[in-house]
């Protein structure tokens, strides 16, 4: 019986710790709410607020989930997982596997509204290289995004 419980007392603990290990990943609504949020922001607020808050890493910040503003052509504006690409093209930018994600992103916008592109990159939490998919969307002259990291 004691066994029993032990088993038991184990199981349940690896059961309650799942949740929270998930928890600690964005899910892919949660990032696209997040780039509904900053573009509300941006009507609020104007673009230059918007940009100068993303950079700051105080906002719009959520465990490994963060947003990025950039243009149609690749120049990037603000990105709150890493403010000192700001200011430079990221056109020809690509990841760990040599693919244009940024590139491959302008090409869905040049026909969608909004779109995902999947590709790897360092978790900015973990430290880790890991599968992500990013979600965009045009703001008028601004596009607008935040990924999920799928560990």
């Amino acid at each position: 019986m004691k066994k029993f419980l032990n088993a038991l007392m184990l199981a349940t603990s690896f059961l309650s710790a799942a949740p929270s290990f998930a928890a600690d990943h964005a899910t892919a609504d949660e990032a696209v709410a997040m780039v509904k949020k900053v573009i509300a922001y941006i009507k609020a607020n104007g673009k230059d607020k918007a940009v100068a808050e993303v950079n700051s890493q105080k906002a719009f910040i959520d465990r490994d989930l963060y947003v990025s503003i950039g243009d149609a052509n690749g120049l990037s504006l603000a990105n709150g997982g890493n403010p000192r690409m700001a200011g430079k093209n990221l056109l020809e930018l690509k990841d760990v596997e040599g693919k244009p994600f940024v590139k491959e992103g302008t090409e869905i916008l040049k026909h969608k509204e909004s779109g995902w592109v999947d590709y790897k990159w360092p978790n900015p939490v973990s430290k880790q290289i890991e599968h992500k998919s990013m979600y965009f969307e045009k703001a008028g002259d601004l596009v607008i995004s935040a990924g999920v990291y799928k560990g």
